[in-house]
């Protein structure tokens, strides 16, 4: 009963070597290769076709068979069934070689309404193969299907609930979609009906989740999962799980269902369950299905049913340990199917530190398994468990061994995985050591994960660095090994942090100073080195094999050497070096004053040649002074490392939540005023209680002032201020992504990290306060119609401490305004109160929707009334990049569907907003105009005010 039909209605093409078997005797029962039984005609022309010689003779063949086919449908004499399927089979079959068939499929839909079983189902197989959506055909298979379906035959069920699935389109969700529950959860229908039915509607709602209806048929599907049929279970646990990802609430009653039905088989002989038995494994298959259903919730609230679980997944665990019952391979694989998906229950759940330590140790054993996959998935599933606060110290213990696999393992995917989960065990214990191996692995790694060991030991080395000695001598390795693949945010990091720090300042001057020496520096190198000796060099003149003029000379003579944009740098520190080492001023003007400088070629080196020579000449000591004095300490704002990796590596991947757990265990070095960090919570524990979600990809909170959260929801109405200067700036920012700064002055600095699924949200509101001394009466509040839930937040915020609150979202129906946030606190006996807009917007509920060409404009010409289309035309206020489009529109919460419009300029995008009360379905198009430098935006939805509103939003992003 696998009703995953193809996706869209194009041929199979299959070369006239593999066509269908060639028919034996008896009824045409079964699957699609016994349609042809005991057609003898179809027999022959299948044996001509494989002796065709050439291609031109198969051409030749099929033409004339066509033509026959053709005059017999013309003919005045009428077909019995028997002629019909014959020559709608021959149809089938020359469409399945790769030529196009533009005739025949009325007599293919005549052959449904017979009551014979061979001819239906020919009639079935062609319409599920060649039938489009043509408007008058369709009605009639629809008529077809819906005899068929109110037949209560089982067989002419089957076949017609097949057909709905294999087809799978709009039109067929439309006509079916309300009708199929119906049958699912009838008490007379047969198991195999319900095992098609249940696959059926996944099929229906997988393509058009808007068009199948939730109703009172939901309560009772759940209760298929104690069915005595396991095809049905199967069945019905796919169907489930992926209604509970959209509709948790519809479907947490699942939970102590799956979980029983899960006990009874993995504590079931496996003579028990005879029929569904994998080489010694019971029923592998549903027992991985049950497991992926519970992940989309949390650990149960039911302490029998959490303890029924824990139960199985040690059985899990402990079958893992057992002798195998079969040396086949087909054992292992079902054996370790079910262990793996057991696994990432348990991570999931993060709740059970025995389980978490045993997982832990299990996956250990996989390490150094012989086979490939099973190592590659283990260093997967560890790199996960890494960030668990139970296991973490169970995975370090594994680093020996995972060290060995970076440097054995032949696979480079594994090598990846192994380097991804020494960043996700590296804590303050072991940062050097494992810092060590990747720089040693570096120099032989394969060039296309290259740069992201370069982001993962800038990152390691500035969180983890104890000694910041240690720290520059990390980055200067790093760039002698992998030169070529240090980002500039690499360099610019470990210049903030040098520059923050006063005492490391030397250290670094000494060091770039004497890694310069070297006869073939790279020239990130030479760019550190020119920004540091310019700022720091005066620290190490005194020594006389680190003169001014030895410093000069060492960094002049890299300058020919290198590009545009470095010597441009070069040139800025030899203007600082006139003010810091007065003495070499002469040689510095001279170098300027050459002919090189003054008429290069290119602009910027020129006219900075010629402002610093002028600046050199005219300029008092004191003015000097002022205008060449020491960068002072940069703001820290977020680590551009960590957020340039997180953007290689993509959303939703074990970076992210690495880097919460870090944030949650330690501080971030490097910043100029270092603070306390409370606890963050990871997102790996689900914050909605609907299964993983994908974090956005930007960057973190500050780690300097912390991550830090208030009471904006309290019920208080006192007096609003008036909304903080540049908060509308910052308001518009947060549209298209969901972390980040969301408000900071020289008090306060307020960060955000939030979380959307369907019309449900999670916020996270970070207050750090960035001076010494403490906030009193902290009162923060927000105003909206909004369904929210809130924990009052401590009155008192300590000097450099942070505090977060967690908001529970509800979009109850569609709203206009965004929530106010207003603060009111005491600093230092004077009254604070500010405001600034919370970005909870209506595109946050947005989930995207995928669909195909056709579908869109279908659904567009639909969505036509004048109402219902808000239109702008807009002048770019940004560089109109065709990626950062896409990316923005992606992050508006729409699918960005491809190949769509005609147009490939074009932008198109779909999706559904989702309220409490109702769903509303989005259509967008962007229309660029390069040359014009505008836009124009169309959104269609079906509420006019939901179509205005969204249209706002996104033409403020471009």
């Amino acid at each position: 009963a696998d009703l995953r039909g193809p996706t869209s209605r194009q041929p199979v093409r299959r070369t006239a070597q593999a066509p269908a078997r060639t028919p034996g005797p008896g009824r045409g029962g079964g699957g699609g290769g016994g349609g042809g039984d005991g057609m003898r005609g179809l027999a022959v022309f299948i044996s001509d076709i494989r002796n065709c010689k050439s291609k031109e003779a198969e051409i030749k063949r099929i033409n004339k068979e066509l033509a026959n086919i053709r005059s017999k449908f013309k003919g005045d004499k009428a077909l019995d069934g028997y002629s019909k399927k014959k020559y709608v089979c021959k149809l089938l079959f020359i469409f399945l070689l790769g030529h196009d068939i533009d005739f025949g499929h009325m007599e293919a839909v005549n052959l449904l309404s017979s009551n014979r079983y061979t001819e239906k189902q020919i009639g079935y197989l062609f319409i599920s193969v060649l039938v489009n959506s043509n408007s008058e055909l369709i009605r009639l298979i629809n008529n077809a299907i819906k005899n068929d379906l109110a037949s209560r035959n089982p067989t002419f069920m089957g076949l017609a609930l097949h057909c709905i699935a294999n087809v799978g389109s709009r039109e067929m969700a439309e006509a079916f979609a309300g009708e199929i529950p119906k049958i699912l959860v009838a008490g007379d229908t047969m198991d195999s009906v319900k095992q098609s039915a249940a696959l059926c509607l996944l099929r229906l709602y997988r393509t058009s989740p808007d068009l199948v209806p939730m109703g009172d048929w939901t309560s009772r599907v759940v209760h298929l999962l104690n069915d005595q049929h396991l095809g049905v279970v199967t069945a019905a646990t796919s169907l489930i799980t992926t209604l509970a990802q959209k509709n948790p609430e519809e479907f947490k009653t699942s939970v102590s269902l799956a979980v029983s039905r899960l006990s009874r088989i993995v504590t079931s002989a496996s003579t028990d369950l005879q029929d569904y038995t994998y080489y010694f494994v019971p029923a592998p298959w549903l027992s991985v299905k049950l497991l992926r259903l519970l992940q989309c919730y949390p650990p149960p609230e039911d302490p029998a049913v959490r303890g029924r679980l824990t139960e199985c997944l040690e059985t899990i665990l402990n079958k893992a340990q057992e002798p195998p019952k079969s040396k086949k391979v087909q054992h292992s694989n079902a054996k370790n199917a079910v262990l793996f998906e057991a696994i990432s229950l348990i991570i999931h759940h993060d709740s059970e530190p025995n389980l978490l330590v045993r997982a832990c140790n299990q996956l250990g054993q996989f390490l150094q398994h012989r086979e490939t996959n099973l190592r590659y998935l283990a260093l997967e599933s560890m790199c996960t468990l890494a960030s668990s606060e139970f296991s973490h110290e169970a995975v370090k213990t594994h680093i020996e061994t995972v060290i060995n696999a970076l440097k054995t393992e032949r696979d480079v995917s594994v090598r990846q995985r192994a380097v991804d989960l020494l960043y996700a065990m590296c804590d303050r214990s072991n940062a050097q050591q494992i810092v060590a191996e990747m720089l040693n692995y570096l120099e032989t790694a394969d060039y296309s994960i290259r740069e992201e060991i370069v982001l993962k030991v800038a990152i390691l080395a500035e969180k983890y660095a104890v000694d910041y000695t240690w720290y520059v001598d990390t980055i200067l390795n790093l760039i002698r090994i992998a030169g070529d693949y240090v980002s500039e945010e690499v360099w610019y990091r470990v210049i903030q942090i040098v520059i923050n720090r006063d005492d490391v300042q030397g250290y670094a001057a000494k060091t770039v100073f004497e890694a310069l020496q070297a006869p073939a520096c790279h020239e990130n190198l030479v760019k550190v080195g020119g920004y540091i000796l310019g700022e720091f060099g005066n620290l190490i003149a005194g020594d006389p094999r680190s003169s001014p003029l030895i410093q000069f000379n060492l960094l002049h003579s890299k300058f020919h050497l290198c590009s545009v944009p470095t010597r441009a740098l070069l040139l800025s520190t030899y203007i600082k070096f006139v003010n810091l080492f007065p003495e070499i001023k002469t040689t510095i003007q001279d170098v300027l004053r050459s002919d090189s400088q003054l008429k290069n070629a290119d602009v910027e080196l020129q006219q900075r040649a010629v402002e610093y020579l002028r600046l050199s000449t005219i300029a008092s000591t004191d003015i000097l002074a002022t205008v060449l004095e020491e960068m002072p300490p940069f703001p820290e704002r977020e680590s551009s490392i960590l957020a340039k990796l997180k953007k290689k590596k993509g959303p939703g991947t074990v970076t992210d939540l690495e880097e919460i757990k870090k944030e949650r265990s330690s501080d971030m070095n490097g910043s100029a005023e270092p603070t306390s960090v409370n606890s963050t919570p990871s997102p790996s524990a689900d914050l909605l209680g609907l299964g993983a979600a994908p974090l956005t990809n930007s960057a973190p909170p500050p780690s300097s002032s912390g991550s830090l959260l208030v009471d904006v929801f309290s019920d208080s109405a006192s007096a609003v201020a008036p909304l903080a200067p540049g908060s509308d700036d910052n308001f518009a920012r947060f549209v298209c992504k969901n972390n980040g700064v969301l408000f900071e002055n020289q008090l306060l600095q307020i960060g955000l990290k939030s979380e959307f699924r369907q019309n449900l949200g999670r916020m996270f509101i970070f207050y750090g306060n960035k001076t010494s001394t403490q906030f009193l009466n902290f009162t923060p509040t927000q105003f909206l119609c909004l369904n929210l839930q809130t924990k009052p937040v401590d009155p008192t915020v300590d000097g450099g401490a942070q505090v977060q609150q967690v908001v529970n979202i509800e979009c109850v129906s569609d709203f206009m305004e965004a929530p106010i946030l207003n603060i009111q606190f005491r600093y230092g006996g004077t009254f604070q109160n500010l405001s600034v807009k919370l970005p909870i917007t209506l595109n946050k509920f947005f989930q995207p929707t995928e669909m195909s060409s056709q579908d869109f404009f279908q659904r567009w010409k639909q969505l036509s009334n004048p109402k219902q289309e808000v239109q702008n035309i807009f002048k770019a206020k940004h560089p109109m990049d065709a990626e950062i489009t896409k990316a923005k529109i992606i992050g508006f919460g729409s699918a960005l569907l491809e190949e769509v419009d005609p147009n490939p300029a074009n932008f198109v995008g779909a999706g559904i907003i989702h309220t409490k009360t109702t769903q509303i379905g989005c259509l967008l198009r962007l229309e660029p105009n390069l040359q014009a430098q505008m836009y124009r935006l169309t959104l269609r939805t079906s509420k006019e005010a939901v179509s205005q509103r969204l249209c706002e939003l996104l033409s403020e992003q471009f």
